[in-house]
């Protein structure tokens, strides 16, 4: 343990129950090590209403940060060891822009329902819980897009056309049906030459970390490591997880890694997605199975959060100076009521 690892462990022996550190499955080991709750966005989400804990430090990007904000107890602070780390997907979709597009396709007559993955900013999900809407994650999207289509004649999913795809797929809504939106700086793009009477629309936005993996990689990984099964995260693109045995979010990626190694001792096994996550799972079943990464793939915001900053983060909290994560009043009910709803309609 070095240095900054033993003060840590330190202030956290001192604080005791007065702090919580949560972490998601992105971090790297010198922070997961720290952790009091690991999880993926739905794990996590579901966990904080339940900490009692007055201090709340979430080890993660800065959405995440504020969900934790929308769904913790009164009087509970949430602190963010880098405020800056934030989402690239998220910046995709801007709360004014996706106004304009709301309010567009409002005038259309059709009762467009959004779902916002939880991948976007607080002031996005308001504007999902005002529209009726609702938040998802990878490990809900399934059922959390059936449940939106049964709120209205269509849904546009926001912002990532890849889960969207990969989940329109398993619930067989063909193609035909289908519509990446095109939008400019002001919102929709000559939408009278859309098909906006489409069942679902997608919000032109992607994962910068899932959406470089290419049909070619899995082709590789499979000369690589021959007989390897491989399995990828559906923000991936869908030609990409047509060619996998299996995709799924990241909690299912970790119980699938634990399935082989007990199933399949011996055999190979490769995974698309964040790779400390992928590195950490091949060190834990190890001499169980192989296991390796599809390709190089780092999230340069969750790496912004380092031990040298949760050290930080908690020594303000012992200090009682830790800045705590604000959320404006006039977006917190409708932004609440959109990860409520998730948390209801998936029995929390």
């Amino acid at each position: 343990m070095n240095d900054i690892s033993a003060k840590i462990e330190a202030l956290r022996r001192k604080l005791g129950g007065k702090c919580c550190i949560m972490g998601h499955h992105y971090q790297c080991d010198a922070i997961v090590a720290h952790c009091d709750f690991t999880g993926d966005s739905l794990e996590l989400s579901r966990r904080v209403p339940h900490i009692e804990a007055p201090h709340i430090v979430f080890c993660g990007v800065y959405f995440m940060g504020e969900s934790a904000a929308l769904l913790a107890r009164d009087g509970q602070s949430v602190h963010l060891p880098e405020p800056d780390a934030d989402c690239l997907m998220s910046a995709m979709i801007p709360q004014r822009l996706a106004r304009s597009v709301l309010e567009q396709l409002a005038r259309t007559g059709r009762k467009i329902i959004p779902l916002a993955y939880a991948n976007t900013s607080l002031a996005v999900k308001a504007l999902t819980g005002e529209y009726g809407g609702a938040v998802c994650t990878s490990a809900n999207a399934e059922t959390m897009l059936d449940w939106s289509l049964r709120q209205g004649e269509a849904v546009i999913f926001m912002p990532d056309k890849n889960l969207g795809n990969n989940v329109a797929n398993r619930l067989g809504i063909p193609e035909s049906e289908r519509h990446v939106l095109r939008i400019d700086g002001r919102g929709l793009l000559e939408p009278e030459q859309q098909p906006l009477h489409k069942k679902l629309l997608f919000w032109p936005g992607a994962c910068s970390i899932h959406s470089r993996f290419r049909p070619e990689f899995v082709e590789d990984a499979r000369a690589a490591h021959p007989g390897c099964s491989v399995i990828v995260h559906p923000e991936c693109r869908q030609e990409v997880v047509a060619l996998c045995e299996a995709a799924g979010s990241t909690s299912f990626l970790i119980r699938e890694a634990a399935r082989v190694a007990a199933s399949a001792p011996g055999s190979a096994l490769v995974i698309g997605t964040e790779e400390n996550l992928v590195y950490r799972l091949a060190a834990r079943h190890r001499g169980q199975c192989d296991i390796f990464p599809l390709s190089r793939a780092i999230c340069p915001e969750m790496a912004k959060v380092t031990e040298e900053r949760l050290l930080e983060t908690l020594q303000e909290v012992a200090d009682g100076k830790a800045p705590a994560l604000t959320v404006d009043e006039r977006l917190f009910e409708p932004a609440r009521l959109s990860l409520v709803r998730m948390l209801d309609v998936c029995g929390k």
